[in-house]
């Protein structure tokens, strides 16, 4: 019996703000949910996404301690690793914080490094530039997801060099590819 060919990664990674996350698990018919909000912000999963398809990451959006707020940590940096490693890549993920633009675009990239080991980090971090003109990725996440994947710098470097990006309250949904191999290398 011969072997079949693997799939096609298919799968996008889709971030929005809160206000967003129902119609684009709809629109997108994702199967994969991770939240990034305090423990008062409750986020129910939704019907077609399994329970442990539904991560939640238990933080405020702080770059240093802050009395009162749960700063982002290394364990949740390993959570947002972990799940997208399990990952199937063939279904929509969704990442959201609040507005969409610093936890959960800093939890996108951590993804997208992990899961494209051989992509560089500014190719990436352009990448998610396109994707979204208000990106502004929490450097405390960022520098703990390169410390995780040991890139030495670089993921840091990447998001510093694409810089504030547009001021905004709330970022417009957009999506990235799960398969950065195309982009390998450019």
């Amino acid at each position: 019996m011969q072997d079949l060919p693997l799939s096609p990664v298919s799968g996008r990674i889709h971030v929005c703000p809160l206000i967003a996350v129902p119609d684009v698990v709809t629109a997108f018919q994702a199967a994969y949910l991770l939240s990034c909000l305090p423990r008062e912000v409750r986020v129910e999963t939704p019907a077609c996404i399994r329970p442990e398809n539904h991560a939640r990451l238990f933080i405020h959006d702080i770059a240093e301690p802050v009395d009162g707020h749960i700063a982002p940590d290394a364990e949740h940096v390993a959570q947002i690793i972990a799940f997208a490693a399990a990952w199937d890549r063939q279904a929509a993920m969704v990442v959201h914080c609040w507005a969409g633009i610093s936890r959960s675009t800093a939890a996108a990239f951590i993804a997208l490094c992990a899961i494209n080991p051989e992509a560089q980090e500014g190719h990436v971090a352009r990448l998610l530039r396109e994707a979204s003109p208000t990106a502004y990725p929490n450097r405390l996440m960022v520098r703990l997801g390169d410390a995780a994947l040991g890139r030495e710098g670089r993921m840091m470097a990447a998001v510093e060099a694409i810089g504030r990006g547009v001021l905004a309250s709330e970022a417009a949904p957009f999506s990235l590819p799960a398969d950065l191999s195309s982009w390998h290398g450019r």
